[in-house]
């Protein structure tokens, strides 16, 4: 499925009664790379949940290109074109890599499994693995890679890097950047280290108590440090 543009309108939502997000509006081009930064336990992740269809929704409304999707259960959004990376790094323990993988390929050729391989070799190597044998980088790999090979329209990662060793992050950004240069997909990267995030993304949000408290470039967050001081409270970028 070719990539398509997002647009989220006054979106509000949450879990059970406790809402989260309050009134967020922002679009992506298709092909575009947003960010999504903000200190914990500031909406990131419940943006992305809501996204996906995860979360209760109190108002606002979300379109994949023309196709309104707010009403729609998590895998009518999957069936749109919706592809979500959680943090949690859910795959199935008792497989192996290859039969994680398969499971990703929804109507395609058993064959497009080596897309995955190419862009993670590591998987390769560890294809007759377990998923429970598999080290926390190794299962973030296969839990993106079998989203990829599903070819969404739009892609959210939420926090692919979280504890993970300096190697294995830089493995996964180029992965992240080669795949986002095709302009095959539209992506939507929640990030704690800021400086990866920003490099990859050409446009960022803040979110700040379920708001979208700032947007614009990486290139203009950089160069605001008060903005950055006071939303993001990391004391400089390097």
């Amino acid at each position: 499925m070719p990539a398509m543009p997002l647009e989220v309108q006054n979106l509000s939502a949450g879990y059970g009664p406790t809402q989260v997000l309050d009134k967020v509006s922002f679009s992506v081009a298709t092909g575009g790379r947003l960010a999504v930064l903000g200190r914990n336990g500031m909406g990131k992740t419940t943006l992305l949940a809501t996204l996906a269809g995860q979360t209760r929704h109190y108002d606002g409304s979300i379109r994949i290109g023309t196709n309104d999707v707010t009403g729609l259960a998590s895998a009518a959004r999957a069936h749109s074109g919706l592809g979500y990376v959680p943090q949690a790094r859910c795959i199935f323990q008792t497989l192996t890599v290859e039969e994680n993988l398969l499971v990703g390929l929804k109507n395609r050729p058993r064959t497009a499994i080596e897309e995955a391989f190419q862009m993670f070799p590591r998987l390769k190597e560890r294809r007759r693995n377990f998923g429970n044998q598999l080290s926390g980088g190794e299962q973030q790999m296969l839990s993106t890679a079998r989203s990829i090979l599903g070819r969404p329209a739009i892609l959210l990662l939420d926090e692919p890097l979280e504890g993970l060793a300096p190697v294995i992050c830089e493995e996964l950004m180029i992965a992240f950047t080669e795949l986002a240069k095709t302009g095959d997909m539209t992506i939507l990267l929640v990030e704690q280290r800021i400086q990866s995030a920003l490099d990859f993304a050409d446009q960022v949000i803040i979110l700040e108590r379920g708001r979208v408290a700032w947007s614009g470039t990486p290139k203009a967050l950089s160069s605001d440090h008060e903005v950055v001081d006071r939303l993001l409270g990391v004391g400089g970028l390097h």
